[in-house]
């Protein structure tokens, strides 16, 4: 595909941060191409039940985004999209991005006619794998764009077609293939985000190995009536409801062996998970095993209101085990109380951890000449001209706090392209 005749942003990543970023830029005049490898865009947000700080469904505050990208005619946007290559210096930049078949056309109306006769499943990665979708699937209840998308690494294609015969609007393509587009642009915003870390890297806590013990994005889903089980909170094992869930914070994070710093939210998280599970279950013991707490800021009273439940307990103690009965799927998890210097051996249904926020560039870096702090997010400083990071690429955040990074990574590219 022929390259773009414009100077325009290219903002990398189509979460929380990249949207702001991109919706910053454009909206005081700038062209802007904006990249998401996910078939759709929205981010980690979007598979939140509940978002700080009004704790708002994430269909709340994108609705407006995605309408007003819709609404602007100098964003452009593709999904399924990943930059490639970069040459070129500030204000001339050369992008190779590589746009992956979708095999679903812009006919797609969302029909389901498609899902509806698909004979193929796959675990549904939005749900992080708890629940399964066809192969042909809509990524999510409030998917931007509002296509289906085939994963071809399940799909038979040609081999079965059925979802083609079923389209009455000639939406499924089978034979969608790689492209590569060219794009020049004058600077680039990095806004690759995050992902929960590995938890199956801790031996000593179950993930991977005891199905009750799941993560805090695992909880979101849960707790969300767009998740696998409906926004019922139930023991992935049995189905069955909770009674006693621990929380276990610091999971990876705070850690030299795993994530050596805090990954700033895990705490609030643990909280306002501990009131999905107080509201849905009057009667349910939560127990928060914490090293310390840090809610920062105005926070602090999402805290002190928990501490006034009697059902909830702060214990401030590491967790050094669970272990679960294969009978009846309990788990008992072994701490000691820093406090009162007792090892305790507590029992729970559920145990969720709070597996701290990795940099994507942690393990993949991206295709420039950039620079990174220790623990893989890119530095504020990225080292070459022209180029900027936003949002959780550069730090944990919360929504709030990457949306105002976004703000300030817009107003550098556009000066980036005005000193030029």
């Amino acid at each position: 595909m022929a390259a773009e005749n414009t100077k325009s942003i290219l903002v990398v990543g189509g979460g929380i941060s990249g949207i702001s970023t991109a919706l910053e830029a454009a909206e005081v005049g700038h062209e802007v191409i904006l990249v998401e490898k996910n078939p759709y865009l929205g981010g980690r947000v979007t598979q939140l039940n509940k978002y700080f700080p009004k704790l708002c469904p994430p269909n709340c505050g994108l609705e407006i985004n995605f309408r007003r990208i819709k609404n602007n005619p100098r964003i452009k946007f593709y999904t399924m999209a990943e930059v490639e290559k970069v040459s070129g210096s500030e204000g001339d930049f050369d992008v190779t991005v590589k746009l992956n078949p979708r095999y679903v056309n812009e006919n797609c109306t969302a029909c389901k006619a498609c899902v509806d006769v698909c004979p193929y499943e796959r675990p549904n990665d939005f749900n992080f794998a708890m629940d399964k979708t066809k192969a042909v699937y809509l990524p999510h209840d409030f998917s931007f764009p509002m296509r289906y998308v085939i994963d071809d690494k399940y799909c038979k294609k040609a081999g079965c077609a059925k979802c083609k015969e079923a389209c009455t609007y000639n939406a499924i393509d089978l034979d969608m293939t790689t492209r590569s587009l060219s794009l020049k642009v004058g600077s680039i915003v990095w806004a690759t985000g995050w992902s929960p870390y590995d938890a199956s890297q801790i031996d000593n806590i179950g993930f991977g190995k005891y199905q009750n013990v799941i993560t805090n994005m695992m909880m979101e889903r849960l707790a969300a009536q767009s998740g696998p089980t409906n926004g019922k909170i139930v023991r992935p094992s049995d189905g069955k409801e909770v009674s006693k869930v621990v929380f276990v914070q610091c999971a990876g994070s705070r850690d030299e062996n795993h994530l050596p710093y805090c990954s700033y939210v895990c705490c609030l998280a643990s909280i306002k998970q501990a009131s999905y599970v107080r509201e849905q279950y009057p009667d349910a013991l939560v127990t928060i095993f914490y090293i310390d707490i840090r809610t920062p800021g105005r926070y602090e009273k999402v805290y002190l209101k928990a501490q006034k439940d009697e059902k909830i307990r702060f214990i401030r103690g590491k967790v050094a085990d669970i272990k679960e009965d294969p009978e009846t799927k309990n788990l008992t998890v072994t701490a000691e109380d820093t406090l009162s210097n007792q090892k305790l051996h507590e029992e729970a249904d559920l145990v969720v951890l709070a597996a701290g926020m990795a940099p994507n560039t942690r393990n993949s870096k991206v295709p420039a000449d950039i620079a990174y702090d220790t623990d893989g997010f890119i530095a504020s400083n990225t080292g070459a001209s022209g180029m900027y990071a936003s949002g959780c690429a550069l730090k944990p955040l919360d929504v709030y706090s990457s949306v105002q990074h976004s703000t300030a990574a817009a107003l550098k590219a556009i000066q980036s392209l005005a000193g030029r």
